[in-house]
């Protein structure tokens, strides 16, 4: 089976490639045009499309509807101290969508990319089932 990715549709290919690359240390893999480029971190590959021009997030739906940014579908990071690490985010002007939700299973928070997609920074719970917080 080859490599797995997630599309974003993103309003400014280079201001998600800053936002990846300098707050949750992706690597670019390719730019090759202004309207596209693919960053990766791990074993996930995120692809940055427009939603106008050529290629994969041009296309519109069979219904009419054309691609956008936005929405709630997101990619998930872990981090190790997620206080810490959205203090850090909020002191540079990062937007979050939603406080620190504390949970049985870790904690977690959603912020917007530039371009308003969610990206989700999740905490695992300590391995011995205590709740955090």
């Amino acid at each position: 089976m080859g490599t797995v990715s997630v599309r974003y549709i993103v309003d400014d290919v280079d201001a998600a490639i800053d936002f990846y690359t300098r707050h949750f240390g992706f690597g670019v893999d390719m730019h090759p045009a202004p309207t596209f480029a693919a960053v990766s971190r791990g074993d996930l590959r995120l692809l940055l499309s427009v939603p106008t021009g050529p290629g994969g997030g041009a296309a519109p739906a069979l219904d009419g509807r054309r691609p956008e940014p936005g929405g709630w579908n997101r990619i998930q990071i872990e981090v190790d101290d997620l206080s810490a690490t959205v203090d850090a985010l909020r002191a540079e002007g990062l937007t979050f969508r939603t406080d620190i939700v504390i949970g049985r299973g870790g904690n977690q928070i959603v912020l917007d990319d530039p371009a308003g997609n969610a990206l989700e920074l999740f905490e695992p719970a300590p391995a011995d089932g205590r709740t955090q917080g």
